[in-house]
């Protein structure tokens, strides 16, 4: 998989040199890179990276084919990060919903970071 277009977590990047790597390699080097990189995986359809990115306490809440499902039916349009902290991101996901409607996703989202890999808890939507 090789992709040179701007990373969609809005950095500015190319994917390749932003969200891509810590996808193919199963892992992020903080929360807020992990954060960027799973909403790139949404707007990829890359519900195995989002999985094994989720925490072994709340996987049982994730089915790869509902990931993958959610995240085809709509489409990304922008990431906004509004604050960040060791192991906390909140943000704004912006995407139209199946029916085309604009839809805006806001979280603060809870990470833990271990065996030297950072995993999504859970979060407090908005």
């Amino acid at each position: 998989m090789s992709n040179n277009k701007l990373c969609p977590c809005g950095s500015e990047n190319e994917m390749d040199k932003c969200c891509l790597p810590f996808i193919l390699e199963g892992n992020a080097p903080t929360a807020e890179k992990l954060m960027r990189s799973r909403y790139t995986a949404y707007t990829i359809g890359d519900a195995e990276y989002l999985y094994n990115t989720t925490h072994v306490s709340q996987r049982k809440y994730a089915n790869k084919s509902d990931i993958l499902a959610w995240s085809k039916q709509n489409t990304w349009v922008k990431l906004e990060i509004i604050h960040v902290a060791e192991n906390t991101v909140e943000f704004k996901a912006f995407y139209f919903d199946q029916l085309g409607k604009p839809q805006e996703h806001h979280e603060k989202s809870t990470f833990i970071k271990f065996q030297e890999h950072w995993y999504y808890v859970d979060g407090k939507f908005y």
